[in-house]
């Protein structure tokens, strides 16, 4: 049996393929990858980027339309899926998937583009209780790009330079509009760059912090989303956190509809 998910997040659509599979001496099924597809909606309808993704999806992982048997949407243009079986939350999708991905996480740090969250989990990926940013972009990835671009940096080098720091400068704004005016200000007074990025991230990091902590650190700690992929950010996640360890995913951007794809296998939506 093959399942699929498919993350419509407000800057990419992921398509996760998953395929049932049997371990040699042991009797239960367990699921593997069989594919997975990211691609950018750009101009594209949301429901027309859904098909898109779908379409280049199943031509990658080399599988036909009649062999996908269920379908489960998630993301914030989840109901505009029109070929899903059910949706679900970002939430759920994204703890199910970290649970698959690390067991013995119980804390689930879920930082994307636009949106920022934490989530406590039960040893089956189900919510027992999550807190959000309520769609303020401060406490998410838009906001260290904003703050990179002010910068004239890529956010790989943005997240680099703040490696590079020992410093710990105030971000007092709450806002992304009020903050790249704080930039603007500490360029203009020539803060090195570096100082300049550890201060954005420490930021988020702790706005993120907030919302982990509203909820409860409990069992292991795991983030996904993309940025798993700035190292600035998770050395201040731990450091606001307090926690000397992080579990990173594989393939991090991808754990939401993988989350759907394990929720389509098990029937629950």
């Amino acid at each position: 049996m093959i399942t699929a998910g498919i993350d419509m997040g407000s800057r990419t659509v992921k398509v996760v393929f998953l395929e049932e599979l049997k371990v040699e001496g042991a009797p239960q099924l367990k699921w593997g990858v069989k594919g997975k597809h990211m691609m950018f909606p750009d101009e594209l309808d949301m429901d027309v980027a859904a098909d898109k993704a779908l379409a280049d999806g199943l031509k990658e992982a080399g599988i036909s339309r009649e062999q996908v048997t269920r379908i489960v949407s998630t993301g914030a243009g989840r109901k505009q899926v029109r070929f899903a079986d059910a949706d679900v939350t970002e939430v759920s999708a994204g703890a199910r998937g970290a649970v698959f991905m690390c067991p013995s996480a119980q804390t689930v740090v879920d930082v994307g583009a636009e949106e920022g969250r934490g989530v406590k989990a039960n040893a089956e990926g189900r919510v027992v209780d999550f807190a959000g940013n309520e769609k303020c972009a401060a406490g998410a990835g838009a906001f260290a790009e904003s703050m990179a671009r002010a910068l004239q940096l890529s956010l790989k080098e943005f997240g680099e330079a703040s490696l590079r720091s020992d410093k710990s400068i105030p971000m007092n704004a709450q806002c992304t509009v009020f903050a790249e005016s704080e930039v603007v200000s500490l360029i203009h007074s020539a803060t090195p760059k570096e100082d300049i990025a550890k201060s954005v991230l420490d930021a988020v990091a702790s706005r993120v912090c907030a919302m982990v902590r509203r909820v409860g650190i409990e069992g292991d700690v795991i983030l996904i989303g993309g940025m798993v992929n700035n190292p600035g950010f998770v050395s201040s996640l731990k450091t606001s956190l307090g926690i000397d360890h992080i579990n990173l995913p594989d393939m991090p951007e991808y754990v939401s509809a993988l989350g759907a794809a394990l929720i389509a296998a098990d029937g629950r939506a």
